[in-house]
């Protein structure tokens, strides 16, 4: 397989273990100001992603597949699909967000094994994303560049980053050691290159239906965004209101944003 594509793959997760590495570091609980700037920060890089790496491509695509001014038909399937089956896993999967506790003897998974698996599942459509575009750009058969490809893995590893701190850090500040709390958070980022691999392998029999899965893996990460990042920089929680979360969506798309255009 290309080397550039291998890299690209990986990037993601390298920032996934970067992230989770932050608890090695650690001396104090993460405060919940500092847990609102990283929701809200990964919030705008992976909406900001979602539109100019992902959701535009796929209309481009299809509208020189032919299908003229419909070409949004397929983003707009794609993106609910994508939606509505984050929405599935997380109605016949155990599901907590992150800042909520597990009480009550129905609880047949400890809250670290809930956290991990709740965002294990969140960064399998994030791997298929970058897997997706790496695709389109190696097969030639959608107009993105491996600029762009790249800026999308740079991108939700810059999201991943945050992310790996907030499973790794608030684990060790219940209880969970360090070291086990670095590697609850490398495992839940290994499953991006292993899905961008898989979804490089099937890249003759996806193309056809690339505008579908761009779009698709688009709006898995805007559900995790409105379900998981949204209200976690904007809960209160009895605390004096913080507009943290809010500056730093706005940092996060912005800087996404431009790393989009200025590399594609």
């Amino acid at each position: 397989m290309n080397s550039i594509i291998v890299k690209g793959l990986l990037i993601p997760f390298l920032g996934t273990s970067l992230g989770s590495a932050c608890v090695l570091f650690m001396k104090k609980d993460l405060s919940a100001n500092l847990q609102k700037s990283l929701s809200g920060f990964a919030a705008g890089v992976m909406i900001a992603a979602s539109v100019w790496s992902l959701l535009i491509p796929a209309m481009d695509q299809a509208t020189e597949q032919g299908m003229g001014k419909i070409g949004f038909i397929p983003a707009v399937i794609g993106f609910c699909l994508g939606m509505l089956f984050l929405l599935l896993l997380d109605v016949i999967t155990p599901h907590m967000h992150l800042n909520e506790t597990v009480e009550g003897p129905k609880s047949s998974f400890s809250k670290s094994t809930m956290m991990v698996l709740a965002v294990t599942l969140h960064n399998i459509p994030e791997g298929m994303a970058v897997g997706v575009l790496y695709a389109g750009w190696y097969t030639g058969a959608v107009n993105v560049s491996a600029s762009a490809a790249l800026a999308l893995a740079i991108g939700i590893a810059i999201q991943n980053f945050p992310e790996g701190a907030i499973i790794s850090m608030p684990l060790h500040s219940k209880g969970v050691s360090k070291n086990k709390a670095f590697v609850y958070g490398v495992l839940t980022g290994i499953v991006e290159p292993v899905a961008g691999f898989a979804t490089i392998l099937l890249a003759r029999f996806i193309v056809p239906v690339l505008p579908y899965l761009l779009s698709f893996a688009a709006g898995a990460m805007i559900y995790v965004v409105v379900e998981e990042l949204v209200p976690e920089m904007a809960e209160d929680e009895g605390e004096k209101h913080s507009n943290a979360g809010t500056i730093m969506f706005m940092i996060g798309f912005s800087l996404m944003m431009m790393l989009d255009v200025a590399l594609g």
